[in-house]
Formats: structure tokens, C-alpha cells, sequence
């Protein structure tokens, strides 16, 4: 959430920030803006809305520093407005914010009760007076800070700067990430290495509590101890993975088409696909002698997860907990040591998921983290990673991610049924090879897709969709729903066929479509007898499912056929396509699909 971006440089920075800042778009946000330092004086300009307004206010206003920060800022306190844009700064400091200062009003009170005044709604600009007033009693930027610092409390990276210090820049981090970026006579920050992938390929990241004092030609890092440390310096792989839209209208089309190769490389790193069977890394524990699962994760990873736990239960036939991180650890979940706890993260930086992760860490687990980033904070403090092989997703609303974190999850599955003898051989390798179809099968759905453009024209005319599925396809259900409201802003909802009964038929008339989620499957009978209430009371239902039009029952609004494919990978095929339903309706209805309203793509604050 938000984007951070320092640069120390020997020429005016301002451009190279926003171009920085462009990179980060895909975490979402609302306004932007820069500060620099010139002629020792700090000088700011901000934009509500896009970058494209900051840069139009540059081309008329610009800054000629050549030390400078620039955010891009998704509000948490304070309207998205010019004035609560960042950077935030009075005359001897400027400051960019990512997170939450938890305890800004107590702060804020007392430094009122001191004369200082403040200008915004927001809890960073407690950090900008805190600091100032430091100054103000005599003390130097770096202990200035240093005192304030101690005092914050939350979940903050910070970037800062210095009026009369043409050559400082001060970083922290506590709760959100923060890299330190190595050039050649100049130096960067950003909270993500791709922003400062066009700069340099050597990064360090600060660890938690870490903050860090630099120049253009050193850095000093130090502990939530102030005590001086080393922190590695890595090669980073971001230069490589920097993306366009290329010929698709957004990069969540993109991305959609991008599945085939993102799950058969994501499997590649799970299967020996001459053996048929899965080549799972050592976890640090013995998964033959897993008597539970712990699963915890937000948002589309969550459903993923959702769906592992119908994995593992039936396959490896042990018991799995899931949970929403925001609400499993104040739950004082009851953990035997030595469990597995495996949580699941885009960004591996969505901080209830990290919170979430550390407390079952205290309680003795042994921690898996399936993220698509391995130099996040999640896959730092795992004791083993299980990465997604999606690359950049740059649409917030996730795609590739979902389904490559799908890929590992089903791997895991298979790896703990067959160390437990719950599957054998011959039972390994049929779901291995059930895998191995799988991009075929998605690449063959994506094929064409002038079908959802006229299904999009019809589901765009209602207010509410329902979305229904059965067993392991009840995740995917509510992942339809989900997809849909994000970016159509439809209201949807995903329910257990099965509840329908209890409450949601309610809710049935000729103008609200249900989404059916349906395979032939076990369970396929069943559904078709909730299909047929629904239509019962004038429901418009569209079914997805491999099995013909016919069996329905009833009347359809629409029928996505489906190829025919192994129920154990039926959730990963059937994401395909409640992911295109809801891009094209959300295209017919003109949203901003890639970064819709109020969301954003890593939220690294509870």
C-alpha cells in the first residue's frame, strides 16, 4: 500500500521520482507528490488524483533538487485531498509515510499543547513536528530522529529529508518494507525494488525495527536498539520483471492471459514431471508426521487457501484450521507445538498475514510462507518458502497470483498425502498428471473471448450477482464474487449452494443473476436442484460447468462450457473464468480496471 521513493543524486531528481513512482502504481493510490532540497531550502509539490497531475504540476512548478522523496499515497487517515498528500514537512524537514502511527493523537496532542500547528488529517505529520521540535531544542537531524523515532508507534517505512542537508536522507522501517538501493555515487530508497530497479540492481532491505542514515556514498544501518549493524546486500531480479501492458487494453487482461505459462513454470518448481510425481523442498519437518494444518491468509489468498484445506483434508486426511489473519490471531488460537502453519501472501508483506504468521511462530509452529516475492518480509521470517513463479502482478485485483498460489497448494497437498501413505503411487501420479493439463486446459478457455463480452453487457444491468458452488468449488464461488465487486463495483456475494435455503433465496428475482460454479462432478445433482429454485422464482442463472446445457434442468441465461479436466484441479480451471466475466463487465461498465476505487495491492497495515 502506498509507494516510497528516495534518490540522493548528482543532478535534479525530481523526474527520475516520478518515474520511480509510475512503478508502483499497482499498489493503488490517490494522491502523489515530491520534495526536495534546493539552495537548502525544502521545497514540495503534490497532486490529488494521478501522476500524470503531479507531473503537470511539475512541467509549470518544477524542482530542481537534487535530493528528494516522492509518495504515492492510498489515504488510511485523512481525505485523499492535495492538502493531506504527502510528502508532509515544515521548514527544517519533509517526511514520506507508508503505514499507520497507531498512537499519532496522543502525540499530536501534546505537540499542539507546544505551539506546533498542524495543517492535515492525516497521523504522519505527528512525525514531521516530532522531529522539528527535536531540532528545535539544539539536537542534529540524525539524533533528532532518532529520539522520534522512539517515540512512534505502529507500523510505518519512512523516507526523510532535511532543509540545509543536501546530502542526508534518513530511512525506517517498522512493520512496512524498505530497501536501501546501492548506485555509483548516488543512492536510493524505495519500498519496492522495482521502483528502483532503472537505478541499480543492488539492494538491501532493512529488517524489522532497522533504520538507516545516508549519503550519496555511504550508508549506516542501525537496530530498533540504535546499535550499528551489517545488513546483506543482494542482487536484485527486479530490472528483469519490469512490465507493460504490451498489446492487451489493461494489465489484468494480461495477466489473465498469462496463466498458462505462470502455472506450468510455478508447477516446474513442484513436479519431477518424468517421474509424475512432486518434488517438494524440505519444510523442516517431518510431513509425515503432520497431525494439523494451520492456514491463514486475506483477500483471494484466503479462498486459495480455502481450497487447500478441501485439498489436504481429502487427500492427506488430516485436519486443517483456516482462518481470515485479520481475525485468527486475536483468536488466542490453541497451537500444539511442532504444527505446520503455512500462509499465503501476494506481496509477502500484507501485515495481518505477517501478524498472523509471528504469532504462531511464538507458539512453536513451523511456518511456510507461499509468496510471490522471496526477499519479503513473510519468506524472511518463514522457516521455509514455497514461491509462486507468477512474477509482477501489477492489476490489484489478483489474478496469476491466485492461481499459481493454487498450483503450490495442490502440490502440498499431494506431498503430505504421500508421505503419510494416505495416497499411493499410482494415485500421485494421476493427480500429477491432472496438473501437468492444466495450462493446456486454460490456454484453450482463453482462446476467445467474445462470449463474456456479451454475458458482460447482461450481468453489468444488475445490482446484486449471487455466485454458488459446491465442496471445493465453494471457494471459488466466493472468489467469483469477490473479483466481480472489485472491480465492476456490482455488489456480489458467494455462498455454499447448500445455504441457499437458509437465507440467500430471499434475496431471487428476475433481476438478479446467479453465477453457478458447477462441474459434473460428485456433487453436480445436488446443485442442479438448487439451479432449479433458483429458476423456480424467475433468477437469471448462468452456469459454469463441463457438463451440457442440458442437464441443467432449467432455463439459462448462459452457459459456459468448460473442458473437461480432473475434479482435484477443477478450482484452478473454473478461477479462469469468473476472472473474465468480471474484467468484461467491469470494461463495458468504463471502471478503472487495473486500480479500482479505494483498494490497493499490498495492504501492509491492519
Amino acid at each position: 500500500m502506498c509507494g516510497i521513493v528516495g534518490i540522493l543524486g548528482t543532478k535534479p531528481v525530481a523526474i527520475d521520482i516520478v518515474d520511480a513512482l509510475r512503478r508502483l502504481e499497482y499498489r493503488g493510490y490517490d494522491s502523489a507528490g515530491i520534495a526536495t532540497v534546493e539552495n537548502g531550502l525544502l521545497d514540495r509539490r503534490r497532486a490529488e488524483g494521478k501522476l500524470r497531475n503531479l507531473e503537470t504540476r511539475l512541467m509549470s512548478e518544477p524542482l530542481k533538487g537534487h535530493v528528494g522523496i516522492g509518495h504515492t499515497r492510498w489515504a488510511t487517515h485523512g481525505r485523499p485531498t492535495e492538502v493531506n498528500a504527502h510528502p508532509h514537512m515544515t521548514d527544517k524537514v519533509s517526511v514520506v509515510h507508508n503505514g499507520i502511527i497507531e498512537n499519532y493523537r496522543d502525540l499530536k496532542e501534546d505537540l499542539t499543547a507546544k505551539g506546533h500547528i498542524f495543517q492535515t488529517e492525516t497521523d504522519t505529520e505527528v512525525v514531521v513536528h516530532l522531529i522539528t521540535d527535536e531540532m528545535r531544542q539544539g539536537r542534529k537531524p540524525v539524533e533528532a530522529t532518532q529520539r522520534a523515532l522512539g517515540m512512534l508507534r505502529g507500523a510505518f517505512a519512512l523516507a526523510i529529508i532535511f532543509a540545509g542537508e543536501d546530502n542526508l536522507m534518513i530511512g525506517a522501517r517498522q512493520g512496512s518494507p524498505l530497501a536501501i538501493g546501492h548506485g555509483q555515487g548516488e543512492m536510493y530508497l524505495g519500498s519496492d525494488a522495482i521502483a528502483l530497479a532503472p537505478f541499480t540492481d543492488t539492494i538491501t532491505y532493512l529488517e524489522e525495527g532497522d533504520w538507516c542514515v545516508m549519503t550519496r556514498t555511504s550508508v549506516q544501518i542501525f537496530d530498533r536498539d540504535n546499535r550499528a549493524v551489517e545488513r546483506p546486500s543482494i542482487k536484485s531480479v527486479a530490472s528483469s520483471l519490469l512490465v507493460d501492458k504490451g498489446n492487451y487494453r489493461h494489465f489484468m487482461l494480461k495477466e489473465i492471459h498469462e496463466q498458462p505459462e505462470v502455472i506450468s513454470h510455478t508447477l516446474g518448481n513442484y513436479i519431477d514431471m518424468a517421474a509424475g510425481c512432486v518434488k517438494f523442498p524440505s519444510m523442516g519437518i517431518d510431513l509425515a508426521g503432520v497431525t494439523r494444518v494451520t492456514i491463514s491468509a486475506c483477500g483471494t489468498a484466503y479462498y486459495a487457501g480455502v481450497v487447500a484445506k478441501y485439498w489436504i483434508e481429502k487427500y492427506a486426511r488430516v485436519p486443517v484450521e483456516i482462518d481470515i489473519a485479520s481475525e485468527f490471531r486475536y483468536r488466542e488460537v490453541p497451537l500444539a507445538p511442532g504444527g505446520l502453519s503455512v500462509f499465503v501472501s501476494q506481496s509477502g508483506e500484507t501485515a495481518d498475514t505477517l501478524e498472523a504468521l509471528r504469532y504462531c511462530k511464538r507458539n512453536g509452529q513451523i511456518i511456510a510462507a507461499v509468496v510471490n516475492v522471496r526477499t519479503s518480509t513473510i519468506a524472511r521470517e518463514a522457516n521455509a518458502v514455497l514461491p509462486t513463479l507468477a512474477g509482477p502482478e501489477i492489476g490489484v485485483a489478483s489474478t496469476k497470483a491466485f492461481t499459481s498460489q493454487l498450483s503450490v497448494l495442490a502440490c502440498l497437498a499431494i506431498a503430505i498425502g504421500r508421505a503419510r501413505g494416505t495416497i499411493d503411487a499410482a494415485k500421485e501420479q494421476e493427480l500429477v498428471k491432472a496438473l501437468t493439463e492444466l495450462p493446456r486446459h486454460v490456454a484453450t478457455m482463453l482462446h476467445d473471448e467474445s462470449f463474456y463480452e456479451g454475458l458482460a453487457h447482461e450481468i453489468s444491468k444488475a445490482r446484486d450477482v449471487l455466485y454458488l458452488g459446491r465442496g471445493v468449488n465453494y471457494p471459488i464461488a466466493m472468489e467469483g464474487a469477490l473479483k466481480l465487486k472489485e472491480i465492476s463495483y456490482i455488489h456480489a456475494e458467494g455462498y455454499a449452494a447448500g445455504e441457499l435455503k437458509h437465507g440467500p433465496i430471499a434475496l431471487i428475482d428476475e433481476n438478479v443473476p446467479v453465477i453457478v460454479v458447477a462441474p459434473e462432478d460428485d456433487l453436480f445433482d445436488k446443485t442442479v436442484s438448487n439451479m432449479q429454485e433458483v429458476a423456480a422464482r424467475g433468477g437469471q442463472i448462468v452456469l459454469i460447468s463441463d457438463a451440457p446445457k442440458e442437464k441443467a434442468g432449467c432455463r439459462l441465461l448462459a452457459h459456459i462450457k468448460m473442458p473437461k479436466a480432473h475434479p482435484f484441479t477443477n478450482p484452478l480451471l473454473y478461477a479462469v473464468p469468473v476472472q473474465l466475466l468480471a474484467y468484461h463487465t467491469a470494461v463495458f461498465m468504463g471502471t478503472d480496471v487495473d486500480q479500482p476505487r479505494n483498494l490497493a495491492k499490498s495492504v501492509t497495515v491492519e
